[in-house]
């Protein structure tokens, strides 16, 4: 089995963060959602776990943060191209997310972008070519 990564979100309305994820392109898992939790699956080996606030405070002593105002993680997820990195942007911010809480970056051989869930969770999407991530990004920059 491969490693796989959750991510676990805290919502303060699951049913609206459910909708803007699958606006994005991810996909409800039945089998593991319920009032309290959805788990939205990006890939075979990428799901996120949308936890209502409550349900959060059960796994954690912590003081839950609140991503409108702080960020504790950026969550940077690799698309097919700059086309496909722009789309999913334009599909956030249609679907009630924010766009570019975070500056662009255009280096040539990479570019991203950034969106804001509804409840202020900052996604990155990114392409990086073929080449860079082959000889890395230091040896793309020296050669442009």
């Amino acid at each position: 089995m491969p490693q796989m990564i959750f991510i676990n979100l805290p919502v303060a309305d699951l049913d609206r963060s459910v909708a803007f994820y699958e606006a994005i392109g991810f996909t409800r898992n039945p089998m593991f959602s319920n009032e309290q939790a959805a788990s939205m699956v990006l890939s075979d080996t990428i799901c996120v776990m949308l936890l209502t606030h409550g349900f959060w405070a059960t796994f954690t002593d912590r003081r839950r943060v609140d991503p409108a105002r702080e960020a504790q993680v950026l969550l940077c997820i690799s698309r097919e191209d700059k086309t496909a990195v722009d789309a999913i942007t334009r599909a956030a911010t249609a679907a009630g997310g924010t766009a570019d809480p975070c500056p662009v970056q255009d280096h040539g051989f990479m570019y991203g972008r950034s969106f804001a869930d509804p409840d202020g969770h900052i996604w990155e999407p990114m392409w990086m070519s073929a080449e860079a991530v082959e000889k890395g990004p230091a040896e793309m920059s020296d050669a442009g």
